[in-house]
């Protein structure tokens, strides 16, 4: 699992991962009521839906997680994860911290990852060439990363994203290191 503060990187990594190892990695498409960002496609990033439709998701105890970031809500089909899991495919989610922590409560084996900027300099400028956020929202994102820091000393591990490839490097040998580990079996969120 991939957490960490917006615009650390978390969905660059991850696309950099299912390239590397497309047949070992299942990326789990989490839903959200947030709209679109430019480029983003339904079911591919994200699977957009109704504030309404979320409720029932919720209501169902559909969702492995859930969170409430920014106004919106993401959360972790708990049925698809199961299907791969069972399937003997590690599974790839890239969720915020408040999610990580409801995983590894329903997922003790769950291997959590932190992602985290090289200073906050660096994660303010991604922030800003998003172009996705005012000033208002750009400040807001600044200081709840900030406060997410602070929480990254209870994942199991901590990478520092100052170079995709090099972070992709690292994660890689975090996922072929628990492969081994388990030798094979039980694959893990």
């Amino acid at each position: 699992m991939i957490s960490g503060p917006s615009g650390v990187g978390k969905g660059s990594v991850v696309r950099r991962l299912l390239e590397r190892d497309p047949g070992g990695l299942w990326f789990s498409v989490s839903w959200t009521t947030r709209p679109p960002r430019p480029g983003e496609r339904d079911g591919r990033e994200y699977r957009f839906v109704s504030d309404q439709a979320f409720d029932e998701l919720v209501a169902s105890d559909a969702l492995l997680e859930w969170a409430e970031v920014f106004g919106h809500r993401y959360g972790t089909p708990a049925e698809d994860v199961e299907r791969a899991r069972a399937a003997g495919r590690d599974v790839l989610l890239e969720i915020d911290v408040q999610g990580a922590r409801q995983v590894k409560q329903r997922a003790p084996d769950a291997v959590l990852v932190f992602l985290v900027p090289p200073n906050r300099e660096e994660l303010e400028r991604r922030l800003r060439t998003r172009g996705t956020e005012d000033e208002r929202t750009l400040a807001r994102r600044l200081a709840e990363a900030e406060r997410e820091l602070t929480e990254a000393s209870w994942f199991d591990h901590v990478v520092v994203n100052d170079d995709l490839e090099r972070a992709a490097d690292e994660v890689l040998a975090i996922i072929a290191a628990h492969r081994e580990g388990r030798g094979g079996e039980d694959p893990s969120p």
